[in-house]
């Protein structure tokens, strides 16, 4: 019985190999290297993880392959078989990896990222962009360190240190901006030493070319003889200051998409002296003998003043030598009148009642300051007498103020490092 049961187990095996070898899938086109089929028992090695000895390949088997459907792509013509000589391990030191990766080409169906970098050869041959460059793969922050459509934003250290530099800042225009009785226009110079990153030591002189009376207080005394009391239009002819200079903070900026500068803010302060003045009489019309002379304005001299600043703003510097600065400064200084042309209070008395008698200045007993030159005389092209400006500068100390006065302008001007 046994006999017959092995013959009938034979002939039933030899038409279902026929048929499993029919329904098995194409195989892929050789390649050099590729294990080639011996059979249908035999099936192509699994793909080694990278890094896996090739022993290991050669002694483990992957589970034969179960029938599948054909796949859609086109099936390739069969691998040729191996000659009688040939040996199942050299199969195995020759062979590629069944699972393979496909090309990646420009016909792979994975597309690149949108802002990916794109080769220069690529654009202009028309290639679809790829990154094939390690460098250019990497990433910063995020974004691709080459891609021209990213901006990487990173925090750097300050580019030029100002510890132990000189820099001599020249201001061609300081104009007033809190000018209700007065206007003032004019030039500054400072110098600054940094004895640190962001404290330094400043001296400044500041020269007012145009200093005079507001139209509205001109106006006032054109209309009504009225005009602003001494402690509201002092006029400063020029100042100088020394004090300290500090960096709270600082920062840079780009422009131009490729130039970099770095601001900083910058507070002030310190104290000095100031030279004054106000008017005595505004510009008038003076008609002697049926003719008329135009008199331009007349200012007295109101001394030295204690003069106090204060102020802040920014300096954007290019470079490792050169500053913009753009500053608001505050000016402070007393406001007390009391001497005009170095006349006081009773100086100006016995001018009067010498005018009053028509008698000369000499011999009156005035101080030492006073400068009788200035009230007294007829100007030989105006034909203006000086006498009747005694009245006017009496009236100035006749009521000394202690007030204080805020000359808030605005600076700008360029500096030089070295």
């Amino acid at each position: 019985m046994r006999p017959f049961r092995s013959i009938a187990l034979l002939v039933a095996a030899v038409p279902a190999l026929a048929f499993a070898q029919g329904a098995a899938p194409a195989q892929p086109p050789a390649t050099p290297g590729a294990p080639a089929s011996v059979g249908p028992e035999t099936t192509a090695p699994s793909s080694t993880a990278p890094g896996e000895p090739p022993e290991r390949s050669r002694t483990q088997r992957d589970a034969p392959a179960v029938p599948q459907a054909a796949p859609e792509t086109p099936a390739a013509p069969p691998a040729s078989r191996p000659g009688p000589g040939t040996s199942s391990d050299d199969e195995d030191d020759t062979a590629a990896p069944a699972s393979a990766p496909a090309s990646t080409g420009p016909t792979s169906g994975i597309a690149p990222a949108a802002d990916a970098p794109v080769l220069e050869s690529q654009e202009s041959s028309g290639e679809a962009p790829r990154t094939t460059d390690a460098q250019q793969q990497r990433l910063v922050n995020g974004a691709p360190l080459y891609n021209p459509n990213v901006n990487v934003h990173i925090v750097q250290k300050k580019r030029f240190a100002d510890e132990g530099k000189h820099e001599l800042v020249l201001y061609p225009g300081v104009v007033q901006v809190n000018g209700k009785f007065t206007n003032h226009a004019g030039t500054a110079l400072h110098y600054v030493y940094h004895l640190q990153e962001n404290f330094a030591l400043q001296v400044g002189g500041q020269y007012n070319w145009y200093s005079d009376e507001s139209d509205f207080n001109l106006e006032l005394i054109d209309k009504v003889r009225e005009q602003a009391q001494a402690a509201s239009s002092l006029l400063l002819q020029w100042g100088a200051h020394a004090g300290v200079e500090v960096t709270p903070l600082y920062g840079k900026f780009a422009f131009f998409n490729n130039s970099l500068a770095q601001f900083s803010l910058v507070l002030s302060g310190g104290a000095g002296i100031g030279k004054t003045r106000h008017l005595i009489r505004p510009k008038v019309a003076n008609e002697v003998d049926g003719q008329t002379y135009q008199v331009p304005a007349r200012f007295g001299d109101t001394g030295n003043k204690f003069l106090g600043e204060v102020g802040g703003g920014f300096r954007v510097q290019f470079g490792e030598s050169y500053a913009i600065r753009l500053e608001v400064r505050d000016l402070i200084y007393t406001a007390r009148v009391d001497k005009v042309d170095g006349c006081n209070l009773g100086d100006f008395e016995a001018l009067e009642a010498a005018r009053a008698a028509n008698q000369p200045f000499d011999g009156l007993g005035l101080s030492g300051s006073c400068k009788v030159a200035k009230f007294d005389g007829v100007d030989p092209e105006t034909k203006k007498n000086y006498r009747e400006d005694i009245i006017l500068g009496r009236d100035l100390v006749a009521e000394p103020s202690s007030d204080v006065l805020n000359n808030v302008s605005f600076y700008a001007g360029f500096s030089v490092l070295f």
